[in-house]
């Protein structure tokens, strides 16, 4: 039974079993007439949920005795015939049962990766995974409709992706990108699914406070993978949002480099959502296996903020003709970039960058702990253009070149700020005319998050270089720590150069988004070839303070099967280049390969360290 739907089947003898009907049977080879066991079969097309179970027993066409019981049907993976199916085991391994990884934040120049724990096999959490489609608006409009429909796992992620958001329902996030997060928790200050999904189960099933598109996306791949369906986090880097459908977007900048608020478009340094593994029979052929699901709520599909599952093959195929919501992915990795100068209320230069939406597309790699680009999934890549040698200007992967008729400007970093260390890039000039030029040189810096448009500038420098006819300059430029620091951690700098002809008041624009690398913490595991069940393991976490200034915090240590709970020390201020460590202990309770993490929340920087180690855990 399934809410009030049911089937009846008689118990047989046979242990022939079929994908297409419920079906139970006694092993007559094993039968113990005192203490029975009865076999259940379900067909692959079963529904998902927790269902009742009635065993009646007649004699002589008398009713005896009866029996009531429970139990939860799943997706099966694992089955040829169900609609997610993965055919590999090692991948069935990865996205069904790893119950922690990895999210990539940062940006396509310095990629950070995030240690998350999913908990599903923690306490509690496949409760609220089940009660998330009770909560539903579909369940809660048509109850034997909903339970007819979770045969159908296209159906499921539609549900599941707009249940994570709380935007129409009684969703498990609520989402915040600024101000003050003091009535809730800071976004980034989440470890893992678990804390964020029996939250909200316990509240009565009140939004928690507050995700953003990590979490979002996080939380969702535990929903699925606790479900039974096959699912990984994605991260789309320099990811546009499309506002007005044309596949472009806008940005502008001030005559002296400083980026402006003009557009509704906007690129996120990063967006985060999931791939679901499923057949896709309802929008034709050669359109299984991954699927765009994004429980971040951006825009509306069918009235509701979900998004998907739109079959990535239909992405890079721009089949934006099919089921769902193909033409919004499409755009989040395909989108040109069309930049603007604006002097005075008009437009002084316009340049065109075609490669830098979608640069790269990462997910955690199958059975170990780095990134696999799958970019390639997603759109043709084109063969990298061949850079330029001496003198000459040439685009790299780690700078960026704007070009007027007369003037060509680089923006180069060099390699990844780390913070502690100035910031070191250089911006490299070139007069193409055959005349002599004096340049205006505008820099300018400003911090940003994420997903916004940067704030007020925090650091410019302005000049003016002489350069003769065809001739190459490079300036040499630093932002010092104490000039940036309150930019590490989550926030990234927009870096802009606007040169200027003096003469003809030509202006070219280069530009450049980084984060700046925050220090790490180390985990060191004692005896950690012999780390078994039940048995108490000492680990020493260690932290080096690389600011400029003492800093303090707390220390948060969690791991799903490693440590109940959260454990949470408090550092006392340590000078600059110090260094503390601190020993802690745990009982793990469960076998396996476990991630033990650690997270320091500074309290006078908006800035968390982390760190992981994966833990071997045997039996005995």
């Amino acid at each position: 039974m399934l809410g009030r739907l049911f089937v009846v089947m008689p118990v047989t003898f046979s242990k022939k079993v079929s994908p297409r009907h419920w079906m139970a049977y006694i092993d007559p080879e094993e039968l113990n007439p005192q203490n029975p066991s009865i076999f259940i079969s379900s067909p692959a097309s079963a529904a998902v949920g927790c269902y009742g179970f009635q065993l009646y027993v007649f004699k002589q066409g008398v009713k005896k005795t009866s029996a009531f019981s429970k139990f939860t049907l799943l997706c099966n993976p694992w089955c040829r015939e169900d609609a997610v199916y993965i055919p590999f085991e090692d991948q069935r391994e990865e996205y069904i049962q790893n119950d922690s990884g990895l999210l990539f934040v940062g940006t396509s120049k310095n990629i950070v990766s995030r240690p998350w724990s999913f908990d599903q096999f923690e306490p509690g959490v496949l409760e609220a995974c089940l009660n998330l489609l009770q909560v539903s608006p579909q369940h809660q409009k048509n109850r034997n409709m909903d339970y007819l429909n979770r045969n159908n796992p296209i159906y499921i992620s539609r549900v599941v992706s707009a249940m994570i958001n709380s935007k129409d329902d009684r969703g498990v996030l609520t989402g915040k990108w600024d101000g003050s997060f003091k009535d809730g928790v800071n976004p980034s200050l989440w470890t893992g699914s678990g804390d964020v999904l029996t939250q909200w189960a316990e509240s009565g099933y009140s939004p928690v406070k507050y995700g953003q598109c990590w979490v979002f996306a996080a939380v969702m791949c535990t929903v699925m993978r606790v479900l039974g369906i096959p699912c990984r986090v994605i991260t789309n880097f320099n990811s546009a949002h499309d506002t007005n459908d044309n596949l472009v977007i806008e940005e502008y900048y001030s005559e002296t480099g400083q980026k402006l608020k003009h557009s509704n478009d906007s690129i996120w340094n990063f967006h985060v959502w999931v791939e679901c593994w499923m057949s896709r029979r309802d929008v034709g052929p050669g359109m299984d296996g991954w699927q765009v699901l994004d429980p971040t709520p951006q825009e509306r599909s069918g009235g509701v903020f979900c998004c998907g599952p739109a079959p990535v093959k239909a992405v890079k195929d721009r089949r934006i003709d099919l089921f769902f919501d193909i033409p919004f992915v499409y755009a989040e990795v395909n989108a040109d970039v069309h930049a603007f100068v604006v002097s005075e209320g008009r437009v002084v230069s316009h340049s065109k960058d075609t490669e830098r939406v979608g640069s790269l597309i990462y997910t955690k790699a199958v059975g170990v702990h780095r990134h696999q680009n799958i970019t390639g999934d997603y759109k043709s890549i084109k063969s990298p253009s061949s850079t330029l040698s001496g003198s000459s200007a040439a685009m790299s992967e780690d700078s960026t070149l704007s070009r007027g008729s007369g003037m060509v400007v680089l923006l180069d970093l060099g390699k990844v700020p780390i913070a502690g260390e100035p910031v070191h890039f250089t911006v490299k000039v070139m007069n193409k005319h055959r005349v002599a030029k004096r340049m205006k040189v505008h820099l300018n810096a400003q911090a940003k998050e994420y997903n916004h448009s940067p704030s007020d500038t925090f650091w410019e420098s302005h000049g003016v270089v002489q350069l003769a006819p065809m001739e190459v300059k490079v300036i040499h430029q630093q932002i010092l720590p104490a000039e940036y620091e309150n930019v590490v951690g989550d926030d990234v700098i927009n870096l802009a150069v606007v040169l200027e002809d003096l003469a003809s008041h030509e202006r070219v624009l280069a530009s450049e988004e980084f984060n700046i690398a925050s220090p790490q913490l180390t985990i060191e595991i004692a005896n950690a070839d012999s780390v078994v069940l039940r048995k108490e393991q000492a680990a020493i976490v260690t932290f080096t303070n690389t600011f400029s200034h003492p800093v303090s915090g707390v220390l948060t240590v969690a791991g799903a099967g490693l440590i109940q709970g959260k454990v949470n020390f408090r550092m006392l201020p340590l000078r600059p280049g110090g260094s503390v460590m601190q020993r802690i202990t745990f009982i793990p309770t469960k076998w396996g390969t476990k991630m033990l993490q650690a997270r320091l929340s500074l309290s006078d920087i908006n800035s968390a360290i982390r760190g992981f180690k994966m833990v071997l855990v045997c039996r005995a």
